[in-house]
């Protein structure tokens, strides 16, 4: 009888914890992908296309990462806006990006940005941040030449490919 009880208090303890979110059933790793931010150089900055171009990254990388088999942390918009203190704050100050998700109980957290040199092509940049060490994983770059938003999915999938490639250095 005393050996069903302590089981009994074993599972309980366990469904404790996991409510509090001490457990992570989960073995594979949280990203939360912040929003891209738009570094538009040229002379006519910021138009339409270009935001709405820049806010289909983020989406895309998490299907991305889905696909590979990671788990997504989803950050508030108003928090993340919170922990930004001006444009790039986050993508130049990844230990300010890693207490970020922490908040949210993330492992990594991936910034980006669409730097935009030139009307002629432009750079999608990430970011992966170690929550852990509050230091950066991984610096990817791919250079788009043209605007279709196919090329822009090509640059996301090679990203997250490359950080597929980093994560599994890490395990």
């Amino acid at each position: 009888m005393k050996k069903n009880k302590i089981v009994k208090l074993h599972y309980f303890i366990f469904a404790l914890l996991l409510c509090m979110g001490f457990t992570n059933v989960s073995a594979n790793p949280r990203i939360a992908v912040l929003d891209f931010e738009l570094k538009d150089m040229t002379l006519a900055p910021g138009i339409p296309a270009e935001v709405t171009r820049t806010a289909s990254i983020k989406p895309l990388m998490e299907n991305e990462l889905k696909k590979s088999g990671y788990d997504i942390v989803s950050i508030p918009q108003d928090a993340q806006q919170q922990a930004n203190a001006g444009v790039g704050y986050l993508f130049d100050h990844p230990d300010v990006a890693a207490q970020l998700g922490k908040k949210f109980a993330a492992d990594y957290v991936i910034v980006g940005r669409l730097h935009k040199p030139s009307f002629l092509f432009f750079y999608l940049m990430a970011h992966l941040v170690d929550v852990k060490t509050e230091g950066l994983s991984g610096e990817y770059l791919y250079e788009v030449k043209g605007g279709e938003k196919k090329i822009v999915t090509q640059g996301v999938e090679d990203i997250t490919e490359k950080i597929t490639k980093t994560l599994g250095a890490v395990k």
